[in-house]
C-alpha cells in the first residue's frame, strides 16, 4: 500500500495521494476510506476529488479552498475544547458519503472545481490564522478525511506554529488512514449520523460499523478530545428507542463524560418535504440521553439556554451559561475545575477565550488569504 508521504506541492495542484495500491485486475484501489473504490485511468472515487490519471493517484483539491472563515468553537459544536476561543476554518469540495439530507450540500456535493477559488499552502493558513488571533485551524464544511493529505500538511505547520487543529467528520475513515490523520488533530467532532445501519444506508449510502470503529478507537487510543453531533431527523432517527440506544451505546464504549450534542435538521438537499425538528424533539433526547447517564448533553440549532449550558457532572453547578454561540458566564478557572465542589470538568481549558473574558461570540468573520508576494 502507498502510504509514504508525498513531496511537497505548489498550491493549487493535483497532489499525490497516498493509501491507495494496484489490485489484480490492473485497478487502483484506494484505501482511505470504507468505500474502497477501485479506479480504471481517468476515474474518480465516489468523493470526486480523488482520481486516477494514468499510474497516478491524485488528491485534486490541495492547497484549494471554498473559503476561510473565523467562527467561535462552539459553532464547530465544540463545547469542551476551549470555549470561547476563536477557530480558523475552512474546507474544500466534495464528500466521502451520501447523505440525502446534507446541510452543506452546496459544498459537499460540488463537481465543480473551479468553485474553489480561495488558494492557500499550509503555512498560509498556519500564519494567517495566527494574524488573526485564533487559537485553533478546523477542517470543516467538508468532510476533512477526503482531503486528508492537505489537512494533515496544515495541521503539522499549526503545530509548528503552536495552533491546535480541529476536524469536524463524520469518522468514515479506514483504519490503515486514521492513526496518520488523527496523529495530527488535537479535538474531533464526529458526526453520527443516526444509530441503525439502515439509516445509513438508505440515506448516507455508506454503514455504521465503521464510524462506531473510529469512534472506540478514537476515544480510547488516542489523546484527541472528542465529542459527537448527531443531527434528529423526523421520522428517521429520533424515536425514543434509537436516541435510547444510541446514548446506552456512548456510556458505555465511550464513556459518560462525552459530550454529545443533538442538533436541529432544516429541510434541504434531497429532503426538503420534511419539517424542521421541532425543539421538543431535542429536548425530549437530551432528556432520555442525561437519564441513560451521559453528564454533557446539548441542543444545536435552536435557542435552548439550558441545552447550550455546560454543567458540573459531580455537582450540577452551572459552569458555561451560553446563549447561542454567546458565553453569559464562565466559572471555570484555567485548569477546568468546578469552584463549587472541586471536581474537574472533562475536556480542555486554557487561559484563552471565555477563560480570560474575552470570548469570541457569535461573529462570523469570512477571510482573505494574503498570498507571499501579493
Amino acid at each position: 500500500m502507498n502510504t509514504k508521504p508525498a513531496p511537497a506541492a505548489e498550491v493549487g495542484s493535483r497532489h499525490p495521494a497516498r493509501y491507495w495500491h494496484r489490485i489484480d485486475d490492473g485497478r487502483y484501489q484506494c484505501d482511505l476510506c470504507p468505500r474502497l473504490c477501485k479506479l480504471h485511468p481517468g476515474q474518480r472515487g465516489a468523493c470526486f476529488v480523488r482520481m486516477r490519471e494514468g499510474d497516478d493517484m491524485l488528491l485534486t483539491t490541495y492547497g484549494r479552498s471554498s473559503g476561510f472563515c473565523i467562527d467561535p468553537i462552539e459553532k464547530k459544536p465544540l463545547a469542551h475544547f476551549y470555549p470561547g476561543s476563536k477557530v480558523f476554518s475552512f474546507g474544500t469540495a466534495g464528500c466521502n458519503l451520501a447523505c440525502k439530507f446534507c446541510q452543506n450540500w452546496d459544498i459537499s456535493k460540488s463537481r465543480d472545481l473551479d468553485t474553489l477559488m480561495d488558494e492557500a499552502s499550509p503555512a498560509e493558513i498556519a500564519e494567517t490564522a495566527l494574524r488573526w488571533g485564533c487559537h485553533s485551524v478546523a477542517f470543516t464544511y467538508n468532510d476533512p478525511v477526503i482531503f486528508a493529505e492537505y489537512a494533515m500538511d496544515v495541521a503539522d505547520a499549526c503545530h509548528a506554529r503552536g495552533l491546535k487543529t480541529v476536524a469536524v467528520t463524520a469518522g468514515y475513515i479506514s483504519e490503515c488512514a486514521r492513526r496518520d490523520f488523527f496523529s495530527r488533530m488535537d479535538a474531533a467532532n464526529v458526526d453520527l449520523k443516526g444509530f441503525t445501519d439502515d439509516f445509513y444506508v438508505k440515506l448516507c449510502g455508506a454503514h455504521l460499523q465503521p464510524v462506531l470503529d473510529t469512534l472506540v478507537w478514537l476515544r480510547h487510543e488516542t489523546d484527541v478530545w472528542v465529542e459527537l453531533t448527531t443531527l434528529l431527523i423526523p421520522g428517521h432517527n429520533d424515536s425514543d428507542s434509537e436516541v435510547t440506544a444510541l446514548a446506552n451505546w456512548v456510556r458505555k464504549e465511550l464513556g459518560a463524560e462525552v459530550p454529545l450534542h443533538f442538533s436541529a435538521f432544516h429541510p434541504d438537499f434531497k429532503m426538503d418535504e420534511l419539517p424542521p425538528t421541532p425543539p421538543a424533539t431535542l429536548a425530549r433526547a437530551r432528556r432520555i440521553a442525561l437519564d441513560a447517564g451521559l453528564k454533557h448533553v446539548y441542543t444545536g440549532n435552536v435557542h435552548d439556554i439550558e441545552g447550550d449550558t455546560t454543567r458540573c457532572a459531580s455537582c450540577g453547578e452551572p459552569l458555561i451559561v451560553r446563549d447561542w454561540y454567546e458565553i453569559r458566564r464562565y466559572a471555570l478557572g484555567n485548569d477546568g475545575h468546578c469552584p463549587h465542589c472541586g471536581s474537574v470538568l472533562a475536556g480542555r481549558f486554557a487561559a484563552v477565550g471565555a477563560a480570560v473574558g474575552d470570548a469570541f461570540g457569535a461573529r462570523r468573520i469570512p477571510v482573505a488569504i494574503h498570498r507571499h508576494g501579493t
